[in-house]
């Protein structure tokens, strides 16, 4: 590191969720780096969540990409940027600009977005770029286009504190937005905010809701039109704001029923929950209502968000304090993408690709005659015409398609069948990098300077606070080369990210009279100095300095005419396939994000969860013969998957959960997306993520086992493992279909080694099936492994903190086949607190003794749940159970 870097405290932007939590970075002599919220940035004021706290845990340079590579050989970037630049540059002489295609992320910092779009659209000729975005939030643009002719979100973080309702749709906000949801819960307890959480499963979010609505999958849109005609029905229209600023009302009203015996039986809701939601929401003046991913990742998800939407324009809650819908995105530069046109459907500067106006105004402005003129291929669409062989040359950057995108088994053979792959990463094995002819190094969070947008339009820089390891390169300057190298050089003359964010801004004023909502001219002039410490800055940003904090509270849209739509929105009825008779529902967990390239890295991030698991409703286990803890086969007409029974009474009946998290490295199959069939939205080319039809059945494993080695196991001899990092080695959960001929010989495989006699402390009890065994080197544990019949019962925090100590008798090796520590020593338990590593067993004893009747107390105490706060509903279920406990 350089010396001038270490000590200096650096403020950047977290890297995970569209919240955009300011970061305080400390870089250390050592390599550590300390971080710590940000109590200046709008959007945290100093909170962040357990990844958040956790990003210096991921730094580190193991396993990391840092020189090109072609074929699996290293190269020079000449050699690289030249052999991408000339299979681009032959595939489009041979078969046309459509032949080519970048497939790109909301990961990737504006900067990079711009460059990325602007080479595409704007000198190859191709629309063919589309997003990872498209996965989480397209419906939403798509929504808010129809409605108000752009692609705004039209309040702020503030609403939430503002509002006497919030309504969060889809949206396990306690989890995947936690400071978002520390806010709201912070100004509930302030001003008495009331909650409704629409969501099948009862969420960490939903334990905390006034009302939980835990409506059967896919029928958001049948309740919200039930509101909308109710509110038409009672009177709760604004009839001055409906006149004079909207359209559509009759179409949209008689599409949509508000009878309540209606909506409960197509919900399948209590008909007096349904009656108390609508109640509550049309006598309630200032509502958010915040909708996510179980909304937008449908076949009905842009009616979704118009539904929702309908429900505000008909009461004129929109725009004004403390009330309007509200899109949270899922990814820390979603709303950046947007601006820059990262769409396949968009261009830069919300300029619209089908306006042949606006394609002849982005010409001019890059100097150029090859602007695209149609809509490229949509991310669904774009690996099929990768595997059928339309396109010749592909570019991925950012992003892990063969662990997230739907049907990603076909996404794998399309990568694998194309002539000519390139991905841009950090890492050289994900799923997707396996796939690839050229490996180009990227630079990661830490190392790159940019900006981001979160889910308020609040601009914020992201600063590097480490130096670029090995050749490692931003992925503006990769895209720079190239382009340069494909003849394009005039056009892309950039030697620092504040030269884009200056033609960004200049390009969104540009000939911008009012007539599009994104506007940042204000910050064109920005020199390097001025863009190195740019503040947080909500757009538009204007030239003329003229504020906007909301859009449409004062009735003006971007419509044609000015006025918003209202949109007819159908309902759809249930998808029905009786061979697979449950709903799939796939989502995140707290303590990981995406495909786990990065939180996987972190020990503590993965004590909370550290497995892939499928949760099932007790009835739905009894009836397929599962147990708790069992592994499961959970099977779609598109394969399978095995992972860990979680039984629990949270779960709606007749639907399973399972993480999207885990991927090729981390479990041995568990992509979850692999079961997904690839249905999309036909308005925004959503594919339909959340949801899907599946059976399970329990997976007959002869043994489990529970293994902690030292250094990453090798599984191939099980058949089922899943890994997890421990702070000096890792963690596998394991099980075989047979048992092996040798258990010592089973160990040996695991460890990599061959074990000297001497080495080894084993105990075996051949009738119950239990096997012990331990691998010492002097006084340092080298391994164990843990078999039986059934799941393994050991403390797993016991095992992996086990390779951190000294065992300097026969007898402390030994003690440790016991599988847990001795009664002098407290077990922590399954970690609950992430932010603290405070697990299930300390609280527990704190309830048991007396000592914490709620959260606070613990929080007191403990100082679990008073960081992020995304672990309060865990500790409040402990509390529960405990208290119950003593009652009887």
């Amino acid at each position: 590191m350089d010396a001038t870097r270490a000590n200096t405290t650096v403020r950047t932007t977290c890297a995970y969720c569209g919240v955009g939590c300011g970061v305080l970075a400390t870089p250390r002599a050592d390599g550590s780096v300390d971080i710590a919220g940000d109590p200046e940035h709008p959007a945290n004021f100093g909170r962040l969540c357990s990844k958040g706290s956790a990003l210096g845990e991921t730094l580190g340079l193991d396993g990391r990409l840092l020189h090109p590579r072609v074929g699996g050989r290293r190269v020079s970037w000449d050699a690289a940027t030249e052999l991408v630049a000339e299979r681009f540059a032959h595939a489009i002489a041979e078969h046309g600009p459509n032949s080519v295609a970048l497939y790109v992320s909301g990961q990737l910092l504006t900067e990079d977005y711009f460059v990325a779009n602007k080479l595409m659209k704007g000198f190859i000729g191709s629309a063919n770029i589309d997003t990872n975005s498209r996965l989480c939030m397209a419906s939403a643009v798509a929504g808010h286009r129809r409605a108000f002719g752009a692609d705004i979100v039209p309040g702020t973080y503030e609403d939430f504190e503002q509002a006497d309702l919030v309504v969060l749709v889809g949206s396990n906000l306690a989890w995947c937005h936690p400071v978002l949801h520390q806010r709201l819960m912070a100004a509930r307890d302030r001003i008495g905010t009331r909650l409704v959480v629409i969501d099948p499963r009862r969420t960490a979010t939903a334990v905390d809701a006034d009302l939980h609505l835990a409506i059967e999958p896919g029928s958001d849109v049948a309740l919200f039109n039930g509101l909308f005609a109710y509110m038409s029905e009672v009177g709760a229209v604004d009839t001055g704001f409906v006149a004079a600023h909207t359209c559509g009302l009759e179409q949209a009203l008689a599409e949509a029923s508000g009878h309540v015996a209606d909506v409960a039986r197509l919900t399948g809701l209590d008909p007096s929950d349904v009656q108390a939601f609508f109640e509550l929401f049309a006598r309630t003046e200032k509502v958010v209502t915040a909708f996510s991913q179980g909304v937008n990742q449908s076949v009905s998800g842009t009616d979704k968000v118009n539904s929702i939407i309908n429900c505000h324009l008909i009461s004129g809650r929109i725009g004004k304090p403390g009330m309007g819908p509200f899109s949270v995105t899922g990814q820390p530069n979603a709303m950046g993408g947007r601006e820059v046109g990262g769409l396949a459907t968009q261009l830069a500067a919300h300029m619209d690709l089908e306006a042949a106006a606006d394609r002849e105004r982005l010409g001019r402005f890059w100097q150029t005659r090859s602007v695209a003129d149609r809509p490229g291929l949509k991310a669904v669409d774009l690996f099929e015409a990768v595997r059928d062989g339309r396109i010749k040359a592909l570019w991925i950057m950012a992003t892990n398609p063969v662990a997230s995108m739907p049907d990603a088994d076909l996404v794998r053979e399309a990568l694998k069948a194309c002539p000519f792959v390139v991905v841009s990463d950090i890492l050289p094995d994900t799923d997707t990098a396996k796939c690839a002819d050229v490996l180009l190094p990227a630079a990661g969070w830490g190392e790159k300077d940019g900006t981001v947008t979160n889910s308020e339009r609040l601009i914020s820089r992201q600063r590097a606070f480490l130096d670029l390891p090995g050749e490692a390169r931003p992925d503006w300057w990769i895209i720079t080369q190239i382009a340069r190298r494909m003849g394009f050089t005039a056009a892309f003359p950039y030697s620092k990210p504040a030269d884009i964010f200056a033609e960004h801004a200049a390009l969104s004023s540009f000939e911008n009279d009012g007539g599009r909502a994104f506007d940042i001219g204000g910050l064109a002039a920005l020199d390097a100095a001025g863009y190195h410490e740019l503040a947080p800055a909500r757009w538009p940003f204007r030239r003329d300095a003229s504020a906007q904090t909301r859009f449409g509270g004062d009735g003006r849209f971007f419509t044609p005419d000015g006025r918003a739509r209202f949109v007819a929105t159908p309902v759809a009825g249930p998808a029905r396939e009786p061979r697979y008779p449950m709903v799939l529902n796939t989502g995140r967990v707290r303590d990981h994000w995406h495909t786990m390239t990065r939180t996987g890295r972190s020990p503590r991030l993965s004590r909370h969860i550290a497995e892939p698991f499928v949760e099932i409703h007790p009835l739905d286990a009894a009836q397929a013969g599962i147990g708790p803890a069992d592994l499961v086969r959970v099977e779609s007409p598109l394969g399978q998957i095995v992972v860990r029974a979680l039984v629990a009474a949270t779960q709606r009946q007749g639907t399973v959960f399972v993480p999207m998290h885990w991927n090729g490295q981390t479990a041995s199959d568990a992509r979850v997306d692999s079961l997904v069939i690839a249905d999309t939205d036909p308005v925004s080319g959503q594919p339909a993520l959340k949801s899907g039809r599946v059976r399970i059945a329990r997976f007959p494993a002869r043994w489990y086992g529970f293994a902690v080695t030292r250094s990453s196991p090798r599984t191939q001899d099980c058949d089922y493992w899943a890994l997890a990092r421990a702070r000096a080695g890792y963690c596998a959960e394991l099980a075989g279909l047979a048992d092996p001929a040798s258990w010592r010989d089973l160990f040996a495989s695991l460890l990599g080694f061959t074990l000297a006699e001497d080495d080894v402390h084993a105990l075996h009890d051949v009738q119950s099936g239990h096997h012990r065994l331990a691998a010492f080197s002097g006084d340092r544990l080298l391994g164990a492994l843990f078999v039986a019949r059934e799941p393994v019962a050991a403390s797993r925090s016991f095992l992996a903190a086990a390779l951190t100590e000294r065992f300097e008798t026969p007898q402390d090796r030994l003690a440790l086949l016991a599988g847990r520590p001795r009664g002098d020593v407290p077990d922590t338990g399954a970690l609950v607190c992430s932010c603290f590593e405070i697990g299930t067993n300390q609280i527990e004893a704190l309830v048991r003794a007396g000592g914490a009747k709620s959260v606070d107390d613990v929080g007191a105490k403990l100082k679990a749940g008073t960081n992020c706060g995304s672990c309060r509903a865990e500790i409040r279920r402990i509390i529960h159970a405990r208290s119950l406990e003593n009652a009887n």
